[in-house]
């Protein structure tokens, strides 16, 4: 008999997840299953982190010979396998220098870290806050929370971090007079994930990149969600023609396995001296592996242009489906193969039918829900994954249209 996942009333884990009543026990490429045979089309890709897909045999095979060989041992020694990919990176951004974690939240711990450090080895130790936006989301450390700005997550924790100031989304003024002499950094998502897949406008992350030049302040990209192909690019930054001076990633660049990256130029990190920071288990063997086998596939010439092309016929897809279901979805929001459906319906009970339909999509704020496929998909899974979200909608009118019950 088919084991049953743990319902609320008697999981010993914190309640801190309303999970979905499934439990995924295997999957290979963009299917995913579970114990009792259920198969479901994967468009949440473990909120983009599994890149390229379940049990992709690069990666496997990869990670199994690493795992053979030795698994940690801590950054009190070398690390050829980190060197090789802490290059790759640089070589392939604006980079100079990389700091590997564990998390998105530690990638922007290091990156806040680096940004209060640069101003203060200078002389200039109040120029610490950090200017942010609002409905980001930069993880769920106390700094992040308080970077990310959302009451949601800060009530109950204390008193908010200080030294982050927040300011409306695309707010050219705002953020002009939010500018003083104790900012350090300004610090954006290309593409705003949790916050409901809004794109930063091209003109305001050029501006963004000209009053840190002309305030001597840092930019920091968080590409936690957007970067390693997620829109088409190896970064989302790309398409802007717009470099930051720091860059937090995680999500897809261990393709499943859990590593994030601090990535800089020489000067940003000019200040993360010798003891400045730390990690136990960051760079480890076993994510420095699997993270340059990322790459490997990533990386491989027109890998990227396929992401594009396939998220261009997602798209042309979703338009024609947005369409045929005017009632239900607004908006098609995005970039790449990030993509949210602005819905007018409310997004949980959409994605519920979805998953009844047989297809995986993550809700995400002002009623979106995302579809963050692997990138390996092609035609067949798109038409597969169109047919479901006609089927999810579908079933979200047939409700709208049902008499209330008496």
């Amino acid at each position: 008999m088919a084991p049953v996942p743990a319902s609320s009333h008697n999981s010993l884990l914190l309640p801190t997840y309303a999970r979905a009543p499934i439990a995924l026990e295997r999957g290979e490429g963009a299917w995913a299953e579970t114990a009792d045979g259920r198969r479901f089309l994967d468009f949440g890709a473990g909120i983009a982190v599994n890149s390229l897909g379940h049990a992709h045999p690069h990666l496997v095979k990869t990670l199994t010979e690493q795992a053979q060989r030795i698994w940690h041992t801590s950054n009190l020694y070398a690390m050829p396998d980190g060197e090789k990919l802490a290059r790759r990176l640089c070589e392939a951004t604006f980079a100079e220098r990389v700091f590997f974690t564990n998390s998105g939240a530690e990638a922007n711990e290091c990156a806040i870290k680096m940004a209060r450090k640069y101003h203060a080895a200078k002389g200039n130790p109040e120029r610490f806050h950090i200017i942010t936006f609002e409905g980001a989301f930069h993880g769920r450390t106390l700094a992040t929370i308080a970077a990310g700005g959302q009451q949601k997550y800060i009530d109950g924790f204390g008193p908010k971090v200080s030294g982050f100031d927040q300011v409306p989304f695309d707010d050219e003024t705002a953020l002009k007079a939010a500018i003083t002499d104790e900012t350090a950094a300004l610090m954006i998502e290309p593409i705003q994930g949790e916050g409901g897949l809004r794109s930063v406008p091209m003109r305001f992350l050029k501006l963004l990149r000209e009053l840190c030049d002309e305030h001597g302040l840092l930019l920091i990209f968080d590409e936690i969600q957007t970067g390693v192909g997620r829109t088409g690019k190896f970064f989302a930054y790309e398409h802007y023609g717009v470099a930051p001076d720091i860059m937090s990633v995680a999500k897809g660049i261990g393709g499943g396995f859990p590593m994030g990256a601090c990535l800089a130029t020489e000067e940003a990190a000019s200040g993360m001296t010798l003891g400045t920071h730390g990690t136990t288990f960051g760079g480890n063997p076993l994510a420095m592996a699997v993270g340059n086998a990322v790459l490997d596939v990533i990386l491989e010439p027109g890998f990227l242009d396929h992401v594009a092309q396939t998220a261009l016929r997602l798209r042309q897809s979703l338009a024609q489906l947005k369409d045929h279901h005017p009632d239900v979805i607004e908006e098609i929001r995005g970039e790449g193969l990030m993509l949210g459906l602005k819905l007018k319906t409310l997004n949980t009970d959409f994605v519920a039918e979805a998953r009844e339909a047989g297809l995986l999509v993550v809700a995400a704020g002002d009623n979106v829900v995302r579809l963050l496929p692997p990138l390996i998909i092609g035609e067949t899974e798109v038409a597969e994954a169109v047919a479901r979200l006609d089927k999810a909608a579908g079933a979200i009118e047939a409700n709208l249209k049902r008499p209330a019950a008496e």
